[in-house]
């Protein structure tokens, strides 16, 4: 069954919801290599022929059976991703080893080669633009009109649609060039026991019950009541993902509205949209309910922190709640809250793509049918969506442990026909670049709270010159 555009669930208590878990990126450089135990000296592949016919257009993720098709097949290929913790022997769910196993139990004949990188956002950049990159790439934040000249495409919206879900995320001229590696929502992940120990018995749902919660934490326990992660940095871009759906209630929003919003940072009276969610972390830390010294945060180290009791809370995606309950002995404190913003009564979550693989363009034909082979594998058999706590990504499968409470989930829309770009280009326009790398700004926030050199309005009133500037030198309409 395919997730929905809208899809409401109520499952277990939210103060126990257990959310979903994707990868992580840093600012460390640090990569390791997996290899599987394909044999070396297997037979040429007997479909090398319909992988060469691939690569005149005939290679469809939809056309392919696995244990079917190109099971002779022998070849290596390589991918690069941001998953360091799956090569580690301390990590407590399924590895990279275990999945490449798996995997050749059906095609013991492609050998996979994995690369994982800590500063993965900015270093898949670095490949790209060397035009010498990996078989399997997680793509990451280049403008769709590039796809092609990067992806291989793994076959037309309609058809995909029927594939798997969140086809449009990387989607452009009708051609899909990503499958997400497994989808996620947008929320806080708490210590349970340290909310508990603060008096806080109902989970807040407003921006002013979350501050009164922090508050809450300072006052009774003696943990840090907000983990800002600010030296992390790629943290901090967190916060842009909570001001589309989960601020407004509206899936067209974020790719469809933004571009064409007046001041889209005004504060609209009511503790919805942007001005809201970014003032939640202003008002933290200009009242101090955040760690003492920004500059020292440490992305690792708050791991435990969090499992141990020591941080009530951090804002972050989904995929982050797994890490958190692995760092320590108190998984079971750890837990996953809605973003705390209300409208109309009912409290919204995006739900979307994680990083997608996407098959390098110019690799040899047998390697693009093994590596679309290896995509379809992990999206329709390893499990790993499920694994990683995540939204379902096979259109097939309704599996995940995702659960908040009479929470409504949403799917964003794509951009409009002969859009595609426009954010992007408002993006570089403005300097602002929300959800693409916009980590400077929401620290500046951070900056100016703590030591207050610009209230709150004074940075949003800036924001919004910025946006409006660029909506003139862009010749943007305007009509929101």
């Amino acid at each position: 069954m395919k997730l929905k555009k809208v899809l409401a669930v109520t499952l277990i208590a939210a103060m126990t919801a257990g959310m979903a878990a994707c990868g992580n990126t840093t600012n460390s450089s640090q990569t390791g290599t997996t290899t599987n135990n394909a044999a070396d000296d297997a037979v040429a592949a007997t479909e090398s022929g319909d992988a060469a016919a691939g690569a005149s257009g005939s290679l469809s993720y939809a056309d392919i059976t696995l244990g079917e098709d190109y099971t002779d097949l022998t070849t290596t290929i390589t991918l690069f991703n941001h998953r360091t913790d799956l090569q580690s022997a301390d990590y407590n769910g399924t590895t990279w080893d275990e999945y490449l196993a798996a995997f050749n139990e059906m095609y013991p004949n492609i050998t996979v080669e994995i690369t994982t990188d800590t500063n993965y956002a900015d270093d898949a950049l670095m490949h790209l633009q060397s035009g010498d990159y990996e078989t399997i790439m997680m793509i990451p934040a280049v403008d769709k009109a590039d796809l092609s000249n990067y992806f291989l495409s793994y076959g037309d919206l309609e058809t995909m649609q029927g594939e798997i879900n969140y086809a449009t995320t990387w989607e452009y001229g009708g051609q899909v060039y990503g499958v997400p590696s497994t989808a996620t929502t947008q929320g806080i992940v708490y210590n349970k026991k340290v909310f508990e120990e603060a008096g806080v018995t109902e989970l807040p749902t407003t921006p002013d019950e979350f501050i009164a919660a922090l508050q809450a934490i300072k006052d009774n326990t003696d943990a840090i009541p907000l983990y800002t992660n600010y030296a992390a940095g790629w943290t901090m871009g967190a916060w842009d993902a909570y001001i589309g759906s989960n601020a407004t209630g509206d899936n067209t929003y974020m790719n469809q509205k933004l571009v064409h919003t007046a001041n889209p940072f005004q504060d609209y009276g009511d503790d919805t949209h942007a001005y809201a969610v970014y003032k939640v972390l202003y008002d933290a830390v200009a009242n101090g309910l955040t760690e003492e010294d920004y500059s020292t945060t440490d992305w690792e180290g708050c791991k435990g922190m969090i499992n141990n009791g020591e941080i009530g809370c951090m804002v972050l995606g989904s995929w982050a709640y797994p890490q958190m309950e692995a760092a320590g002995e108190n998984a079971a404190d750890i837990g996953y809250m809605p973003f705390p913003i209300t409208i109309d009564g009912v409290q919204y979550a995006s739900a979307g793509a994680d990083y997608s693989y996407g098959i390098n363009v110019n690799a040899s034909d047998d390697e693009k049918a093994a590596a679309m082979v290896f995509v379809k594998w992990m999206t329709e058999e390893s499990g790993f969506s499920y694994n990683e706590d995540g939204l379902p990504v096979d259109a097939d499968s309704t599996e995940t442990k995702l659960s908040f409470e009479g929470v409504t989930f949403l799917e964003d829309e794509p951009a409009v026909a002969g859009e595609e770009d426009l954010l992007n280009q408002m993006n570089s326009e403005s300097e602002l670049n929300i959800n693409a790398g916009g980590d400077a700004k929401i620290q500046a926030i951070i900056e100016h709270a703590f030591n207050g050199t610009m209230t709150y309005d004074e940075i949003m009133d800036e924001w919004n010159q910025s946006w409006s500037d660029a909506q003139e030198a862009l010749g943007v309409e305007v009509t929101q």
